[in-house]
């Protein structure tokens, strides 16, 4: 098992119930497939932030953290979920 961390950027233009709302679905998913250890907001204002530039005509963006342990596959199915998931402008993993 090796220790990954996930930057998500989540759209705000549906309100805080839809970042709640993808939060909870990818905390499930790494929770099924591993070891959540940490799941928080970026920053201050529950991660909030404005985007250096705009991504699909958005100017905000919901940044959450992840921590967690999984098998190498993990962060590869975490990626493809998160790239047919509305409402997820964008994702980083990293092995830590």
């Amino acid at each position: 098992m090796n220790n990954y961390e996930t930057m998500f950027v989540f759209s705000t233009a549906k309100g805080e119930e839809s970042v709640a709302a993808l939060t909870e679905k990818f905390s499930a998913l790494i929770a099924k497939n591993g070891t959540l250890d940490k799941c928080e907001p970026f920053g201050a204002n529950g991660g909030v932030r404005t985007l250096a530039y705009e991504i699909n005509d958005e100017t905000t963006g919901a940044y959450i953290l992840m921590n967690y342990a999984g098998e190498a596959s993990l962060p590869a199915e975490i990626d493809r979920v998160a790239k047919i998931t509305d409402g997820v402008l964008r994702v980083l993993t990293i092995r830590k």
